[in-house]
């Protein structure tokens, strides 16, 4: 169960920055506040529990301007009516119209603005549902980046296949794979710990997934601590071309091998 609010600056410097506050509810979701220091004003992703962003907001000392939703699941868009009402006459940025209250519908490359500093731009990421969107923030003058994933990609690993395929999948992490490799990422779920058990029944020697169990061991609450270059390494859904992969899988075509990973993970116990 998720407790407390958590703190993730995309930089140590006491400069005026890019900054992202989890916001842990529900069981296991995260929302976030994605904020502008310079013009302290913030998008609130994935604001389930308006309450709770609200106060966050209100700890850090910044003004809300918009919504962002990754996709239309309930735990994730659940919020949207709340939030319109609560901020009302505030965009609510979403891949379809199928998110509550939404206002501005971002296609694949679509961008907007936060603040004076951030831009951000929207990835299409289809499989988990048809309008999951990853939304990719960059500091402009830090150059600071971190990519809010919802469902599609997790540490470790990445959602079910509701509404998509193995290819769509394939094609989704393949395209997160492609940011810059510094890129923070922020999931929609705290995961990990049954992500690390998967890929070390599949990888047990990998370094990198040795990595992901000393971050399990380390901390309950790991968004916002780990990069795409990290997902590279110890992700086995991004990982579909190493033999270990294929061999536990039994395939060797990438599409195959996602295909079959993901109903190993449907069906592990560990």
């Amino acid at each position: 169960m998720l407790s407390r609010a958590l703190t993730r600056s995309f930089s140590t410097s006491t400069r005026l920055r890019m900054r992202v506050v989890p916001i842990p509810n529900q069981s296991d979701n995260y929302a976030y506040l994605l904020i502008d220091d310079t013009t302290k004003k913030a998008a609130a992703v994935d604001p389930y529990d308006v309450p709770k962003v609200k106060a966050a907001a209100e700890k850090e000392g910044v003004q809300i301007v918009a919504g962002i939703t990754t996709h239309h699941h309930g735990d994730h868009s659940g919020g949207n009516l709340e939030f319109a009402s609560k901020f009302p006459g505030l965009p609510i940025y979403a891949g379809s119209n199928k998110a509550p209250a939404a206002t501005d519908i971002i296609k694949d490359k679509g961008e907007f603005t936060l603040g004076d500093n951030i831009q951000i731009r929207g990835l299409h990421t289809p499989c988990h549902t048809q309008d999951s969107i990853c939304f990719y923030a960059v500091d402009k003058k830090t150059d600071e980046k971190g990519v809010f994933t919802g469902d599609t990609l997790f540490r470790g690993g990445c959602g079910r296949f509701f509404e998509g395929t193995p290819e769509e999948m394939h094609a989704s992490l393949s395209y997160l794979g492609t940011l810059p490799d510094a890129t923070v990422v922020y999931d929609g779920h705290e995961y990990t710990k049954g992500n690390w058990a998967f890929a070390k029944s599949v990888e047990p020697e990998a370094p990198g997934v040795k990595r992901l169990g000393e971050l399990v061991a380390s901390t309950s609450e790991t968004t916002g601590k780990s990069t795409i270059a990290d997902e590279k390494q110890w992700n086995v859904f991004m990982r579909l071309d190493e033999a270990t992969v294929k061999n536990a899988t039994g395939e060797t075509d990438p599409i195959q091998v996602i295909g079959k990973l993901r109903t190993m993970k449907n069906n592990f116990r560990g």
